[in-house]
């Protein structure tokens, strides 16, 4: 009888991830267009656990345009633009085997509907691909990391509009056909399931641009599932050796308490966040997801060719986990959403630490779709203290042992785990809150909120233990 692994695989991929957005800077360099994520603003006069990104307008679009004094942090990011030799040579040393960056997309097609790509956008890829290698390290890369070019917002209504999927199929093919010699691991667009904590970085859907808010996110990300599937289709065809991988957000919403309707609410809740995954893998619509429609009075519009578009399923699958929710009946019913478990300790924004979350996930991927799966992100962030010259970080061991412990108990289950990518593995901007106080990374990065600092790299303790951690395959965790 066959026996599951009881550790993890001797090719497991140990990685860590960042996003261009996030850490480049030099958003304004080498011909790179206005992105989304070039007007996230960091704000600190809003409590920490409402920072967030909110639904925008197209007049704070172009006021944040304008803006002389306002601060911007993800314009400057850790500038790896111009430090990625030093950075990726860091990442080496913690050990990673592989890790995961996008291509922003404002940098190859500056408005997104250009004619032609910007090479120098291209050259600077090409090289920071051959560094990943150089450095011993496999390139994971995402297509679409919140860095849809801003003027596919204003002009065309961002992935609400039909054009964008041919805007897009076109991006994607240029990065294959550029880079798939070198890169054989791809996701198509990053947590592609999050269209309401992260709506208009995601989706670039400006409010004020349409009728219906909800039904157009959904429309519009119908269009990018389309996109995903050509792109995928296209890869396929071409490129035979390259794997392409679907993501979402993971974290699931467990039933508030043991009542029937506690437990379908969660359920359905659960349903809506996996149906992405549903369609990538499965290649269609399941009923369940025309039922949602129906009671929510939202109307898909399906373009000829759609349904054999996305008969194109993804190799992988992988998704991000950072925490799990509960709900109750009027979470789903009355739209109320899921909300925190309160019995569960969290991070000073709230949060929740759920190791065993990630293996129930882990199981329920695995279960559901029978497929090699990632963990493409995971961490913690907290507030770093640097005492002369160092950072005590016991805090994020105790964090990683706990979710390591969980990953090995899943590949023990049976799950077909290949790879797990710290999130931030140096220290970036923060997505939701655009503030670098919030930091994950095994390495402190001496910049603060407003860009100011020696933005010297200091190894944290974290990062002697991963690289521990790594060295003996996830078995010595002390």
């Amino acid at each position: 009888m066959k026996q599951n692994n009881q550790g993890f695989p001797t090719n497991f991929l140990w990685g860590g991830a960042v996003a261009a957005n996030q850490c480049e800077g030099a958003w304004d360099v080498d011909g790179k267009g206005w992105c989304v994520a070039d007007i996230n603003e960091f704000r600190d006069d809003i409590a920490l656990e409402k920072k967030s990104n909110a639904e925008i307008t197209t007049a704070y679009v172009k006021e944040a345009m304008e803006s002389t004094d306002r601060i911007f942090p993800k314009r400057w990011g850790i500038d790896f633009y111009h430090t990625y030799k030093e950075d990726l040579k860091l990442l080496a040393e913690l050990g990673l085997k592989t890790f995961r960056t996008s291509i922003n997309w404002a940098r190859i097609f500056p408005n997104g509907d250009d004619e032609m790509p910007n090479e120098k956008g291209l050259a600077f890829y090409d090289n920071l691909i051959d560094e990943i290698i150089k450095n011993g390290m496999e390139p994971l890369i995402t297509m679409s990391h919140y860095e849809i070019p801003l003027n596919l917002t204003l002009n065309y209504k961002g992935w609400y509009d039909r054009k964008v999927v041919d805007y897009f199929e076109r991006y994607g093919q240029v990065i294959l056909d550029r880079y798939a010699d070198r890169v054989k691991k791809w996701i198509v667009v990053n947590q592609i399931n999050l269209i309401k904590h992260e709506s208009f970085n995601h989706l670039g859907i400006a409010e004020d641009l349409v009728e219906n808010l909800a039904e157009a996110k959904y429309q519009g990300v119908h269009n990018e599932m389309v996109a995903s599937a050509r792109v995928t289709k296209y890869a396929h065809e071409h490129y035979p050796d390259v794997e392409i991988g679907m993501m979402l957000c993971g974290g699931p919403t467990f039933a508030a308490s043991s009542k029937s309707e506690d437990v379908l609410g969660s359920m359905k809740l659960n349903q809506m966040e996996y149906f992405y995954a549903d369609v990538l893998l499965r290649g269609y619509y399941p009923n369940y997801a025309f039922a949602f429609f129906k009671d929510k009075g939202i109307n898909i519009t399906f373009y000829e060719g759609d349904e054999e578009d996305l008969k194109n399923t993804a190799d992988f699958m992988s998704f991000s986990y950072y925490y799990t929710e509960v709900s109750d009946y009027d979470s789903y019913y009355k739209d109320e959403g899921a909300h925190r478990n309160k019995e569960l300790p969290t991070n000073p924004w709230g949060w929740s630490i759920d190791p065993n979350g990630l293996r129930i996930l882990l199981n329920e991927f695995y279960d559901r779709y029978q497929c090699p799966i990632y963990i493409t992100e995971n961490g913690i962030g907290y507030f770093d203290k640097l005492e002369d010259g160092q950072v005590h970080d016991t805090y994020r061991v105790d964090y990683y042992r706990e979710h390591i412990k969980a990953m090995k108990a899943a590949i023990q289950d049976g799950v077909d785990l290949r790879g797990y990518y710290a999130w931030g593995p140096i220290d970036i901007i923060s997505c939701s809150s655009s503030e670098m106080s919030k930091r994950y990374g095994f390495i402190y990065v001496d910049i603060d909120d407003y860009g100011k600092g020696s933005a010297k790299r200091i190894k944290k303790d974290s990062y002697a233990w991963m690289q521990k951690v790594i060295t003996s395959n996830g078995e010595d965790l002390d």
